[in-house]
């Protein structure tokens, strides 16, 4: 018993390569990029703050703030509250901007890929 192999659908990455280039698909990478970007520019920088104050200025870090809770430990807590709220925004933009801009991209691939 002998199978065939059909050969490869050439339209289907014609059809992607369409969409790629729609002004659907530019739109919402330019959007996804201009907060992932900065966001995550933002937080490095944030870290490294963190880190080279930890490192360098030891003296600034280990100031009590109130009781045995010092500068260091409430940087510390900083950096996860930053973290969940870095979370919740992009869930928030993602909902608001790219979600929307995603379904315009996902119904033009449904019309043959073509607008």
């Amino acid at each position: 018993m002998t199978t065939q192999v059909s050969p490869p659908d050439t339209a289907e990455p014609d059809r992607f390569l369409a969409v790629q280039s729609s002004p659907e698909f530019v739109r919402l990478r330019k959007a996804l990029r201009g907060f992932v970007f900065p966001m995550t520019a933002a937080f490095i920088v944030w870290y490294a703050l963190y880190v080279v104050l930890s490192a360098y200025a030891r003296g600034f870090m280990s100031t009590k703030v109130v009781g045995n809770i010092n500068v260091a430990l409430v940087f510390g807590l900083l950096q996860f509250i930053t973290t969940f709220l870095i979370a919740w925004l992009y869930a928030r933009f993602a909902s608001r901007t790219l979600d929307p801009a995603a379904e315009q991209v996902r119904a033009s691939m449904g019309e043959g890929g073509q607008r």
